[in-house]
């Protein structure tokens, strides 16, 4: 990480603990239930955000790794270094400039996309996590802002050593191509299985019971309890663990799906943060039309089925018949609007 990546990431990171502080410190003093509209509302602003940060990287998406005294060099040094499917070829520094960020531009939002799209599954798991505790619709909220903090760390630790891999060994690409194959074969074959959630036996409860005092009910909002002078956490923080636990089985298949878009560690990282941080609004979003979508899970099926069998195809391949990350892009949002669009033609047809 050179001084220019080191400030804008610095900077970054700041704005997002800033928003993040305010979110738990302004607007989580009460915890209530969230209303559709109030869910739709808080969507559409998270959205509008990041849309907000990808016309700053069209603009500014230089200033990540170059900043603004870069030269052609760093241009096309970063292109071969993350694999970039764009040519610099006989434009100067400021044509080059232009399309380098434009293409940066394009694999944010490509991204964030497939991060979106794909958290919805991970939403259907959060649901069961929470009806299988009995947790109360109020306490949702805090424990899903938590859970975010979580999950950013472990996003941040996962995917630049994920980065690290694939830029030493070019292979492991195909690894994480099988895989993302595998788990959207597994999703088709398995979509219209109820499946169900079992607290005692699940692996984190009894992992957390062998190893901490677990108070034996909920205490309203509270993860931890201090009786006789000793503490004990409580059933509120064990979901807490068990929804932080399965966001990291998502993040197995979601982030090696990002980096079918692009190699670079750092658009990979921001478009999960912005799909993340506005991931609480679109579980109280989502959860209020789920049952609306009966062909989403079929689409995201595929969508992983695209994404890894493109990971398999070396992207020298992909670049002699010309494909881009626009390319992808317009897959992937074809896919998914496939999806919504035939549940809406088709919906399920609910028994008398």
């Amino acid at each position: 990480m050179n001084h220019t990546e080191l400030l804008f990431f610095s900077v970054f990171v700041c704005v997002i603990v800033a928003v993040l502080v305010l979110d738990l410190g302004v607007f989580e003093k009460q915890n209530h239930v969230v209303k559709f509209r109030q869910a739709l509302r808080m969507t559409i602003l998270w959205v509008a955000v990041s849309l907000c940060f990808y016309l700053f990287l069209v603009f500014y998406g230089h200033l990540i790794h170059i900043g603004n005294n870069g030269s052609m060099a760093d241009i096309r040094r970063l292109v071969e270094k993350y694999g970039h499917p764009i040519r610099t070829e006989h434009l100067t520094y400021t044509e080059a400039l232009v399309k380098y960020n434009h293409n940066l531009a394009l694999e944010f939002l490509t991204g964030y996309l497939i991060e979106k799209s794909l958290s919805v599954d991970n939403i259907f798991v959060m649901v069961m996590i929470f009806m299988a505790f009995g947790v109360e619709q109020r306490y949702y909220r805090r424990v899903l802002l938590w859970g975010i903090l979580a999950a950013i760390v472990l996003r941040f630790i996962f995917i630049f050593s994920a980065s690290a891999l694939i830029l030493k060994f070019s292979w492991m690409l195909y690894i994480f191509g099988l895989l993302l194959i595998y788990t959207g074969v597994k999703m088709f074959l398995t979509r219209n299985r109820n499946e169900q959630i079992d607290v005692a036996h699940h692996p984190v409860v009894k992992f957390a019971s062998k190893r901490f005092p677990v108070y034996p009910a909920f205490l309203r909002q509270h993860f931890f309890v201090k009786l006789d002078g000793k503490w004990f956490i409580t059933p509120l923080f064990l979901v807490l663990m068990v929804i932080e636990f399965s966001d990291l089985i998502f993040a197995v298949d979601s982030i090696p799906a990002i980096f079918s878009v692009t190699k670079d560690p750092y658009i990979v990282f921001f478009s999960n943060v912005f799909a993340i941080l506005g991931l609480r609004a679109m579980f109280f979003l989502v959860v209020n039309v789920i049952d609306l979508f009966r062909y989403l899970k079929t689409g995201l099926a595929f969508l992983l089925v695209f994404i890894g069998a493109k990971m398999l195809v070396n992207h020298i391949w992909l670049d002699r018949i010309g494909f881009d990350t626009l390319d992808s892009l317009m897959i992937i949002a074809g896919i998914l609007s496939l999806s919504i669009l035939l549940s809406v033609l088709f919906p399920e047809k609910k028994p008398l």
